[in-house]
């Protein structure tokens, strides 16, 4: 306990990090903690479209973390949450401390929302789906062994249909995970089912 303490203390706040492949679920994460008052690292440069027409919440600067390069805006992301898409998760130094929402959704549903995606932009994924969820099970597996072998990760994870099933009781999750401080009803207010598109079966 006291060897966390001052851990803590030289490391500052942890970085929240919402975190799981792409179309999981982490945009309205991130949504539900901007609306709970958290403080949300992200510079609006990929603009709102129909795949996520309430916006993506990503910051540019994430993408590089698998490159040698200036990372130094990790201290100012203490306190804050910031959307990290699970392959850049082990690129993150362990210099800081992490608390990681893991979004998890049905990989079929993962796949159909992928490919309609690349569909209205004009776009073929040209990937087969099979292989693609083989890939993604390996992955997540591979992720999953990572966060919980680094004593500078915690890690919740979050159904996205739960979240979508039972907002409140997801947010409230969420908010005893990072503290207990955030609005819980301003946090459930955010999730919405009519997004819930490309539903498995």
């Amino acid at each position: 306990m006291a060897q966390s303490f001052w851990r803590r203390l030289r490391r500052g706040p942890p970085i929240v990090v919402v975190s799981g492949l792409p179309r999981s679920g982490t945009s309205m994460a991130m949504a539900m903690l901007e609306a709970g008052g958290l403080p949300i690292v992200t510079d609006g440069v990929r603009a709102a479209d129909a795949s996520n027409p309430k916006g993506y919440y990503e910051y540019e600067r994430v993408k590089d973390l698998d490159k040698p390069g200036d990372h130094a805006w990790l201290v100012g992301a203490r306190g804050k949450a910031v959307k990290i898409i699970s392959f850049l998760l082990t690129h993150l130094p362990e210099s800081y401390d992490y608390q990681v929402i893991f979004m998890q959704r049905d990989l079929d549903e993962v796949l159909a929302s992928q490919n309609k995606m690349l569909e209205s932009r004009g776009e073929a994924s040209g990937a087969d789906d099979a292989r693609m969820r083989a890939l993604y099970e390996e992955h997540l597996a591979q992720v999953g062994r990572f966060l919980r072998n680094r004593s500078c990760f915690s890690t919740l994870t979050v159904s996205y249909a739960q979240v979508v099933e039972d907002p409140r009781a997801e947010a409230a999750r969420i908010n005893a995970f990072l503290g207990g401080r955030l609005d819980v009803e301003g946090m459930a207010a955010v999730a919405d089912r009519s997004l819930y598109r490309n539903r498995a079966g």
